[in-house]
C-alpha cells in the first residue's frame, strides 16, 4: 500500500508544483501591494489568493480522478492493474493521497490567509481575525457556537463529505469505464451519474432532524457520508476487479 501511495504522490506531483508556483506569484502580487502602498495591486493579490486556494483544494479531488481516469483507459496506466496489487489497494491508495492532499492544501491556504490578513489588519489582528472567522462560520450554520466541540464537528463534517463526493466521483467514472468504454459523450452519462449520487447523498443527509443539536446533526450526517463513502468504496473496487484488472 506504501508504494502505491508513493506512486500516487508522484503522478500528482507535477500539478501540485505548478499549483505552488502559481500562489507564490499571488502572493508576491499581494506583497508588493502591501509593501508598495498600492491599493489596486493589493487587490489584484488578494482576489488572485482566494481563487487560488478555491481552485488549488478543488484541484485536488479532481487530478485524483483524472489519474483514475487515465489508469483506465490509457495502455500505460492500465499497466497499473497487471501489477500484483488487488483493485481494493489500489484505489484505496488513491482515496488515502486524495484525502491527504486536500488537507494539506487546506491547512497551507489557511495558514497562508491567516498570515495575510494578520498583515492587512495591523493592531488589533486577533479580535477582527476571530470577527471574520466567526462571520465565515456562521454563514455554514447561523446555529454553531464558536467552541473546540462545535468547531471540530464541523471539521468532520466537512472531511467526510469531501471523502464521500470523493469516492462517489470515482464509482461515477468507475461504472462509465465499465459498461460505457468507448461510447460517444459517455462523459455525461459519468456527470449525471455523480450529480444525481451526490443529489440523493445530501437529500438523505437533510433526513436528520435538527432538534438534536448542531453537534449531534453534524456528527449524523458525517456518519451517513462515512457509511456511503465506505459502500462505493467497495462497490467501486469490485467493479474494478470485474471489469478492468487483467
Amino acid at each position: 500500500m506504501l508504494r502505491l501511495l508513493k506512486y500516487e504522490l508522484r503522478k500528482t506531483l507535477f500539478a501540485k508544483l505548478i499549483l505552488l508556483g502559481v500562489t507564490l506569484v499571488a502572493q508576491a502580487v499581494f506583497l508588493a501591494g502591501f509593501w508598495g502602498n498600492r491599493e489596486t495591486t493589493l487587490e489584484l493579490g488578494m482576489i488572485l489568493l482566494f481563487f487560488t486556494a478555491i481552485i488549488g483544494i478543488a484541484l485536488m479531488g479532481i487530478l485524483s480522478l483524472v489519474t483514475l481516469h487515465r489508469d483506465m483507459n490509457t495502455r500505460q496506466g492500465y499497466m497499473l492493474f497487471m501489477t500484483p496489487n488487488s483493485c481494493y489497494k489500489i484505489l484505496g491508495a488513491k482515496v488515502i493521497e486524495c484525502a491527504l492532499s486536500i488537507l494539506l492544501a487546506g491547512a497551507f491556504f489557511f495558514a497562508l490567509g491567516l498570515l495575510d490578513f494578520s498583515m492587512l489588519l495591523g493592531k488589533d489582528t486577533n479580535q477582527q481575525l476571530w470577527d471574520l472567522f466567526a462571520q465565515a462560520v456562521r454563514s455554514v450554520n447561523d446555529k454553531i457556537v464558536l467552541d473546540a466541540p462545535h468547531i471540530s464537528a464541523l471539521l468532520f463534517s466537512m472531511l467526510a463529505d469531501w471523502l464521500c463526493m470523493i469516492t462517489t466521483a470515482y464509482l461515477s467514472d468507475v461504472v462509465s469505464s465499465s459498461f460505457l468504454n468507448g461510447k460517444k459523450a459517455n462523459w455525461i452519462i459519468t456527470f449525471l451519474l455523480f450529480i444525481a449520487l451526490n443529489y440523493g447523498i445530501s437529500k438523505l443527509q437533510m433526513l436528520v432532524p435538527a432538534s438534536l443539536g448542531v453537534i449531534a446533526v453534524f456528527l449524523l450526517q458525517s456518519a451517513i457520508a462515512l457509511v456511503l463513502a465506505v459502500i462505493m468504496y467497495f462497490i467501486t473496487a469490485r467493479l474494478m476487479e470485474k471489469y478492468l484488472s487483467v
